[in-house]
């Protein structure tokens, strides 16, 4: 076969511009940090890489649904511990009013104190966090009353007599881990419900009417709510070290995630800087050795 000069010259040319091609990869490669910018660069690396990113993100959504978890839990425990604390005070109020050298103004008094109690069990039982009733069960932007309107799971009327709207007893879940969903919210019934302010009028109704046994009963009845209370937020606690437990995993698997990610997708600083060495020092005895294939013409003698 025949080598002509034009066969040498399309051949200079291609391989010249193959030389461009892979001067081109590796800069994009050096500018960008990144062993591909093109799934055409390497599929099977793309590919990976897409699957990779993919848990990168329902990772960082689980550390967001974290976040929302603790803010759930922990303005209910701050909420719950408020109520004991309420709870307590009527207690000792409760104690004292069944002392029998009380007079009748004082014990007034007394029934004067527990009826601003009751209103902040009511402030409590109405505690929202992010616009969203805590304790309201799934019902958590209030409840529909006759009208449609929607009103605070806990109302207080004009006689002063407190109504609890029906709440949904369901529990609000939020995923948190793969296949994992928690539990956020408590039992709104089992602590704020109608029979605890029930209970704390007729405190104060046995006050006013100096009913001693009334006084007495108020008391074991005072006992039960607390204990109701503790009960819940020792499951809320039990909870809430849980989700401690899953937040410290999530963060490792964030960790592994990130590395198999930069392992996959990212390129060797000091390798694409070699090839891209090498590769400049074989585009320039390319272009040398081009020089020389291309043959003087009769240009060149007419000058």
């Amino acid at each position: 076969m025949r080598v002509t000069q034009s066969m040498l010259s399309n051949n200079m040319l291609r391989n010249l511009s193959n030389s461009y091609n892979n001067l081109g990869k590796y800069m994009d490669q050096l500018s960008t940090g990144k062993k591909v910018n093109r799934p055409s660069d390497d599929p099977v690396v793309a590919m990976k890489g897409m699957n990779y990113r993919t848990q990168v993100e329902d990772i960082e959504q689980y550390q967001r649904n974290i976040t929302e978890v603790n803010t759930w839990m922990d303005n209910s425990d701050a909420a719950l511990d408020e109520a004991t604390q309420a709870l307590q005070r009527l207690r000792e109020l409760a104690v004292q009013g069944s002392n029998g050298t009380y007079e009748e103004g004082q014990r007034d008094n007394i029934a004067s104190e527990i009826d601003q109690l009751k209103e902040h069990l009511v402030d409590i039982a109405n505690t929202k966090v992010n616009n969203k009733y805590v304790f309201n069960g799934t019902k958590t932007t209030g409840t529909p009353d006759t009208n449609g309107d929607l009103v605070p799971p806990v109302t207080v009327g004009e006689d002063g007599m407190v109504t609890r709207t029906a709440s949904s007893e369901g529990p609000v879940n939020i995923e948190v881990s793969d296949g994992v969903r928690m539990k956020v919210n408590i039992n709104p019934n089992e602590v704020f419900g109608e029979k605890l302010f029930k209970d704390i009028e007729a405190f104060s109704s046995a006050l006013k009417n100096d009913d001693q046994q009334g006084i007495q009963e108020a008391i074991a009845n005072i006992d039960k709510n607390i204990d109701n209370v503790v009960d819940e937020r020792a499951d809320l606690g039990a909870r809430m070290n849980r989700v401690e437990l899953i937040e410290n995993r999530i963060a490792g698997q964030e960790i592994t995630a990130n590395e198999m990610m930069s392992d996959n997708e990212d390129a060797d600083m000091e390798k694409v800087i070699m090839n891209l060495t090498n590769q400049e020092t074989v585009h320039r005895a390319a272009l040398g050795a081009g020089s020389r294939v291309i043959q003087p013409t009769l240009l060149d003698f007419l000058r």
